[in-house]
Order: C-alpha cells, then sequence, then structure tokens
C-alpha cells in the first residue's frame, strides 16, 4: 500500500524532512511564573542563594522566561528518522523498517527474571508486531527478525525454542 502511494504522490527528487524541538518551555505564563518563583523564595523565607539577593534571582528567572529561547535538531535528506520508524525515498518509492537510536542496546527482560511468562512471552510478540506493521519489504522484516532473535538468545538468555 505504501509502495502504491508513493508511487502516485513521491517523486525521485523529493526530500523528506523532520524537525526536532528541544528545550521548549511554552506552557509557562511569564507574569505568574515569575511570581510564583518570588512567592515560594517567600514562603521558604530565602533572601540570598550563594550570595545572590532575591531580587536577583526574581530577575534572572523573569529574564529566562521571557526570553524563552528553544534549539531544533532539523533532518532533511532521501533517509530520515521519526520516533522508532526509518523512511526513505529510493527512487520514488517509499520504504520503511524499524529505526532504533545510536544509543539503543537491545536488553529486554531477562528471561531468567522472576517475571511472569507471560510478561516474557509479551515482549518478542510485540517487537516482531512492531517489525511487521514498519517493515515496508519483506526482506527487511526478516533482518530485523533476526537481530531481535539474537538479541534474545544471546544477550537476554531465551531458550532457543522461545
Amino acid at each position: 500500500m505504501l509502495q502504491e502511494w508513493s508511487k502516485r504522490n513521491i517523486r525521485q527528487e523529493t526530500l523528506l524532512c523532520t524537525m526536532d524541538v528541544m528545550d521548549l518551555y511554552t506552557m509557562i505564563p511569564q507574569t505568574e511564573g515569575s511570581f510564583s518563583i518570588k512567592k515560594m523564595l517567600g514562603y521558604l523565607n530565602i533572601k540570598q542563594i550563594d550570595g545572590l539577593k532575591m531580587e536577583t534571582i526574581i530577575r534572572l528567572c523573569r529574564f529566562v522566561i521571557q526570553n524563552n529561547y528553544f534549539s531544533y535538531n532539523v533532518q532533511v535528506g532521501y533517509t530520515t528518522n521519526f520516533l522508532d520508524l526509518k523512511i526513505e525515498n529510493k527512487n520514488g518509492v517509499l520504504f520503511t523498517e524499524v529505526y532504533h537510536k545510536p544509543s539503543y542496546e537491545p536488553y529486554y527482560l531477562p528471561f531468567n527474571s522472576t517475571h511472569p511468562i507471560h510478561m516474557k512471552k509479551n515482549i518478542p510478540f510485540e517487537m516482531l508486531i512492531r517489525a511487521i506493521e514498519y517493515c515496508s519489504t519483506f526482506e527487511a522484516y526478516l533482518y530485523k527478525r533476526e537481530k531481535l532473535r539474537v538479541a534474545l538468545l544471546l544477550l537476554n538468555e531465551y531458550p532457543g525454542e522461545f
């Protein structure tokens, strides 16, 4: 289905883009935020912190709240990652598979833990379901399934027949 849609809507030169906004705190009302900090410092009877007077702390807090900067990470190209999904434009056809961040480590619930067996069975089951849903080709699914099998057997001590 995805390949058919991409044939009609995606061209070979179509670029994919994601944007991840980090450290954005727009939900703090400026006036109320400053007032709440001032009220808390007064309630705790704090006159200074490391030599900074309460008035200076309030002014610094107000500055931070009013100058609410954020940073973002933009990814543009023929391949992009969104949450746990990798999307790739290969000559005008979209392909997808499961994506793991570089810091990902395939450690799951060890089989020798004291957790109920249904929990241990559910982990590989759900991971295989996700691979089926995310992998747009059978080859990508087989590759992901093999990586999961190795991780379960070698790193998490699941039995071979599991």
